[in-house]
C-alpha cells in the first residue's frame, strides 16, 4: 500500500451500525459490511485497537461476504466498562452478544481474532453462542497463558527480572502522547517487524495512541494474568493459527503451544519478517486465510430459507490422520509481497 493510495482510499462506510447490549448491560458498538445473505465473517480486534484495525480485511472481504466488526470494551466507540468489567468472561459475554445480534439462530460464520480478540474466542470456546455460530476460527498473533514470561519486548534473558519488567510495561499508566517519529519507532520495535512499511506503522500508531490510557492499563493487567489453556482445549471447531516470526508480544512459541493443544488445528503459519500486527503487516495473507476457511467450512454448507449458512463443515477438513493437535496444513513456500511464509506445520 503506497502512501498515495492510503490517502485517496475512500473511508469505510458500514451498511449498518448498531449498539449491542452485553450480559452486564455494557453497550458495544458494532458495524456490518457487505451484502445480506453472503457468507458471514466476524472479526474481533486486539488490545488498544478498534474496528479500523481490520480495514484491509473489511475492504477485501465485504465485496462478497457479510463482515461483522465490533469495538471491545473501552476501545473505539464502545464505552469503558464499570468496576470489575474487564475480565475474560466479559470478553466472552460480549462476543456472544454480538453473535446473537448479528446472526440468525443457527447461522454459521468464520470467526477471526487478533491478539486480545483471539483470546476472546478462546475465552468463549465453551459458550453455547460460539458453538452455535462458529464454522471455523482464525487466531492471529495471540497467546493463551504465561504472556509476560514469554514476551520478548524486554531484550534480556528470560527470568524473574524480565517478567517483572514486562508486567510493569503491560500495566503502565504512562501516557503514550502524540504520534511522533520517536513514538512510531518505539511502536515498531514493540509490535511490528523491522521491515514494516512506514504507512502501516502509521496506521497502527494512530489506532494504538487513540486508546484511552485507563482502558489500556485495565486490559493490560488482565493480559498479565491470563490463562486460557482450558479454552484452547474447548475450541472444538476447525481452527487455523497465524503468527509473526518477529512478534515480541506473543512470540511464535505461544502460537505453537496453542496449535499443539487445539482439538482440530488446520494449520499453523509463521510469517517471516512480520511482528505482532499481522492483519495490518500482512493483510493479503490474513485475508486469504479467512477466505480459505470460508470456502472450506462455510460456503459448502447447506443453507436455510434466507440463504444464510446454517450447517457447518459439510466439507471435511484435510487430515494427516491421528487425533487432535495440528492437522491438514499444506506445505507452502515462496513469498507474497515482502512477506515470506517461514513454515506451515502439519
Amino acid at each position: 500500500m503506497s502512501g498515495r493510495s492510503r490517502r485517496t482510499e475512500a473511508p469505510l462506510r458500514p451498511e449498518r451500525e448498531l449498539i449491542v447490549v452485553s450480559a452486564d448491560g455494557s453497550r458495544l458498538h458494532v458495524e456490518t459490511y457487505g451484502p445480506d445473505g453472503a457468507p458471514a465473517v466476524v472479526l474481533s480486534h486486539g488490545w488498544t485497537c478498534d474496528t479500523q484495525f481490520w480495514a484491509a480485511q473489511i475492504r477485501a472481504l465485504a465485496t462478497d461476504h457479510r463482515v461483522v466488526v465490533y469495538d471491545q470494551r473501552g476501545h473505539g466507540r464502545t464505552p469503558a466498562a464499570g468496576p470489575g468489567g474487564c475480565t475474560t468472561d466479559a470478553l466472552a459475554d460480549d462476543l456472544e452478544a454480538v453473535l446473537a445480534a448479528t446472526l440468525v439462530p443457527g447461522e454459521k460464520a468464520v470467526l477471526a481474532g487478533h491478539s486480545m480478540g483471539g483470546m476472546t474466542l478462546m475465552a468463549a470456546a465453551g459458550r453455547d453462542g460460539l458453538r452455535e455460530h462458529a464454522a471455523a476460527v482464525l487466531l492471529c498473533s495471540t497467546g493463551a497463558a504465561r504472556l509476560i514470561d514469554d514476551a520478548l519486548v524486554v531484550p534480556v534473558r528470560a527470568g524473574r527480572f524480565r517478567t517483572r519488567i514486562t508486567r510493569a510495561i503491560l500495566g503502565s499508566a504512562a501516557p503514550l502522547g502524540p504520534v511522533t517519529p520517536v513514538s512510531k519507532r518505539i511502536l515498531r520495535y514493540a509490535t511490528m517487524g523491522a521491515g514494516a512499511a512506514p504507512e502501516r506503522v502509521e496506521i497502527c500508531a494512530r489506532i494504538v495512541h487513540g486508546c484511552p490510557r485507563a482502558v489500556r492499563v485495565a486490559w493490560g493487567q488482565v493480559l498479565a494474568e491470563l490463562d486460557l489453556r482450558e479454552g484452547v482445549r474447548e475450541l472444538r471447531v476447525p481452527t487455523a493459527v497465524i503468527a509473526g516470526a518477529e512478534d515480541r508480544l506473543t512470540p511464535p512459541t505461544q502460537a505453537r503451544a496453542i496449535a499443539d493443544a487445539l482439538p482440530e488445528c488446520v494449520g499453523l503459519t509463521v510469517l517471516t519478517g512480520v511482528g505482532h500486527m499481522t492483519p495490518v503487516e500482512a493483510p493479503e495473507l490474513v485475508t486469504a486465510r479467512i477466505r480459505e476457511l470460508v470456502t472450506t467450512y462455510l460456503t459448502a454448507s447447506d443453507t436455510g430459507a434466507d440463504g444464510r449458512a446454517v450447517d457447518t463443515r459439510t466439507a471435511a477438513p484435510p487430515s494427516t490422520g491421528g487425533g487432535g493437535g495440528r492437522e491438514g496444513a499444506e506445505d507452502v513456500d515462496g513469498t507474497v509481497g515482502t512477506v515470506g511464509i517461514e513454515e506451515e506445520v502439519a
